[in-house]
């Protein structure tokens, strides 16, 4: 039996819808699981399903399954049903906002890690040989990265510059201990942690991408989660924005959904056990607030209507720029080549017509 499926979770999401998309155009049958909890989570607007329906739309080998992941029996039955057949799993459904944890930690992390725990288990139980991709978060860090050494800059935060993090980023030596991981960054420690075992302990080749910020024109942008997508919706739409903390200064890395997704393919193509990457926008994507807030006033020509709460979310990150080095080093074939204004103007596009009566 030839294994051609690849089941993704989070399938109507920016990762899973643009996972779908790639693995479906390169011939395989795609098994999606969600359930749009987005909607839940962040309110109507930040909905998945219309993504889920241009999915069913335009991918003639694509299975939806409205499945909740924390419910262990249904899951299984849809790894029973393809068993063998499973090529890949790609685990991208989450809840993945610092805030909405603090709101509801036991739903936070019964869908992050209890949720994660059932998936390891069934694809052990039903196709122990495809490999499993986790999408990770730099959350996984908590504030750890806030203790090292930064310079203010007028429009950022930087590090300083005879760190050994500043030429590429901070790579996947620092230390996720001892330091405020938020509710959410601690649930997805924990299913990190659980990914990485199961690739030691079992044998199962495992990979957790440890993601910065994950951006494209798919992402159903909100106010607790989806940095750029949501800054540029709100300035195209005239919608209010609330910068939160650090002055506007700080730096976050930005990966295009469609760069993330290569790099996963080029994983499956040569799987290892318990592999642990960073991965972002790293030296050549990333921005501050107060740089992307210029950016996306220049590609609207709108002005953003903006203030600033001097109230950080609880341990988040100064400035985070991600270096990749270990996973290029890995698959030198993969680069990442999309620039920030690349990713604001591809977002903008997308979506200018259906926020036109918005604004």
């Amino acid at each position: 039996m030839k294994a051609n499926t690849v089941l993704i979770t989070g399938s109507a999401g920016l990762i899973g819808s643009e996972t779908a998309r790639y693995f479906a155009e390169r011939g395989y049958f795609i098994v999606g699981i969600d359930n749009d909890f987005r909607a839940r989570f962040f309110g109507s607007d930040a909905s998945t399903a219309w993504n889920q329906q241009r999915l069913q739309e335009q991918l003639k080998d694509y299975s939806h399954y409205d499945i909740d992941i924390r419910h262990a029996d249904e899951l299984n039955a849809v790894f029973a049903d393809y068993g063998g057949k499973i090529a890949l799993v790609v685990h991208t459904a989450a809840q993945p906002s610092h805030d909405w944890a603090a709101k509801d930690p036991q739903t936070d992390f019964t869908v992050n890690a209890n949720g994660t725990l059932n998936l390891l288990e069934a694809c052990r139980k039903h196709c122990p040989e495809a490999p499993f991709i986790f999408t990770s978060t730099n959350k996984v860090y908590g504030d750890r990265p806030n203790q090292l050494p930064l310079v203010e800059q007028t429009a950022r935060w930087e590090l300083d510059p005879g760190h050994r993090f500043a030429a590429s980023g901070i790579d996947e030596t620092m230390s996720i201990d001892a330091c405020l991981h938020s509710l959410f960054g601690a649930s997805k420690v924990a299913a990190d942690v659980l990914v990485q075992e199961y690739g030691r302990y079992f044998g199962m080749r495992t990979a957790c991408f440890r993601g910065g910020c994950l951006t494209g024109p798919s992402h159903s942008g909100a106010a607790l989660h989806g940095f750029l997508a949501y800054l540029i919706k709100c300035c195209a739409t005239k919608r209010p924005y609330t910068v939160l903390g650090y002055e506007g200064k700080q730096v976050r890395d930005n990966i295009h959904s469609a760069d993330l997704v290569s790099a996963f393919w080029h994983y499956f193509q040569n799987p290892t056990s318990a592999a642990v990457y960073n991965i972002g926008g790293g030296r050549d994507c990333n921005c501050s607030m107060l740089e992307a807030i210029d950016l996306c006033e220049r590609i609207t020509g709108r002005q953003l209507d903006w203030r600033y709460d001097p109230q950080n979310r609880i341990g988040d990150h100064i400035w985070w720029v991600s270096d990749t080095s270990r996973f290029r080093n890995d698959y030198p074939a993969w680069s990442a080549n999309r620039s920030i204004t690349d990713i604001l103007e591809e977002i903008y596009s997308a979506n200018r017509h259906k926020w036109r009566d918005a604004g």
